[in-house]
């Protein structure tokens, strides 16, 4: 059966093409009474526009896209990025506009950049894939930087990291701990903070700069930095690698809500309470952190609010050629709960 075109609708219907071209892809442009008619053809002879050939003519695809360094299934463990993603797709909705997630094709962005038919792209944590950003300037689509070195020119969206990490490690020693784990988020450098980037060393320098108020640096032997993969795994893991040591800490300070939910799982296991042998602190505040036994302590960011602000700015670079980046820093804040308790040790 031979496809049924525009022109057909439209000799069927007795408008012109273009309303029929309106009908699918700016009905307000049209009274009521015409665009139920175009409708009503368009359903009884079959027809459906071609999204593709729509897309060719117009050069946009109704869509954005979020680039994530890892598969889609490791990311969505995360409670932090679903939050991200709810964000987003406020603004998505808001705007009539699709969101696609964007992850490595075959373990390599750039091939995933250049194969995604999107209109622009918000990028999540790349500070350590430089030669993407390469890659997505020579698209020359529209992107938006979130949680990474922000780059001139480039709209970048961040939350004060150092400010947050500061603000838990000042708290850990006002209450009297001195024997601190740091649980980090992996980063490919075995622990070797000098050479963090992005969101990694702006929390790093915040813990950094806390000990230093009291004559501690993250070299001392009472505190020490582990790696975790940023899930309740990791989390849970990391936990027994320090405990089961001739070394055990009084506090954890965890750079994410969901690795601290580990560490309370392994506690838990062990029959060790929380806080009266050991104390937690995290990062995020993400939603389950008020429900957990103990409630965390935590650094909440509005998580929502910066997918809804990244999304935003980036919109208005789709929309505007002229537009300007901007460097958005969001602010952050302590939350005291029950996971934290002068150390038992005085």
């Amino acid at each position: 059966m031979a496809r049924v075109t525009i022109s057909e609708i439209a000799r069927r219907a007795g408008v012109s093409k273009t309303a029929v071209s309106f009908a699918f892809n700016y009905p307000e442009r049209l009274s009521e009474e015409t665009l139920q008619r175009i409708l009503a053809v368009a359903e009884e002879v079959g027809y459906a526009p071609d999204p593709v050939a729509s897309n060719l003519k117009t050069r946009r695809t109704g869509c954005i896209g979020i680039l994530v360094p890892q598969p889609i299934p490791i990311i969505t463990r995360n409670p932090h990025t679903l939050a991200f993603i709810e964000g987003v797709g406020e603004v998505c909705h808001e705007s009539g506009l699709s969101l696609m997630l964007v992850p490595p094709l075959k373990g390599n962005l750039r091939r995933a950049i250049l194969r995604a038919a999107v209109d622009g792209f918000l990028t999540l944590g790349l500070e350590t894939f430089r030669g993407t950003m390469v890659v997505l300037q020579q698209r020359g689509i529209p992107f938006v930087m979130v949680d990474s070195d922000p780059t001139p020119g480039i709209p970048c969206v961040n939350i004060d990291d150092e400010a947050g990490a500061y603000a838990a490690m000042s708290y850990v020693l006002r209450g009297g701990h001195r024997r601190i784990a740091i649980f980090g988020i992996r980063s490919g450098h075995h622990g070797d903070y000098h050479k963090y980037a992005g969101t990694l060393q702006r929390r790093i320098a915040g813990y950094a700069r806390a000990l230093a108020e009291y004559g501690l640096s993250l070299e001392d032997p009472d505190v020490r930095l582990i790696e975790c993969e940023c899930d309740a795994e990791g989390g849970y893991n990391g936990f027994h690698t320090i405990w089961h040591t001739r070394w055990q800490p009084s506090v954890i300070v965890t750079m994410a809500d969901v690795i601290a939910i580990g560490v309370l799982q392994a506690a838990r296991e062990l029959n060790l309470r929380v806080p009266e042998e050991l104390s937690l602190i995290g990062y995020d505040d993400i939603a389950v952190s008020s429900l957990t036994c103990p409630p965390l302590t935590t650094i909440r960011q509005p998580t929502v609010e910066k997918g809804r602000t990244a999304a935003q700015l980036l919109i208005r670079w789709i929309e505007n050629a002229d537009f300007e980046a901007e460097h958005i820093i969001l602010p952050v804040e302590l939350v005291e709960r029950q996971s934290f308790a002068p150390p038992a040790d005085g």
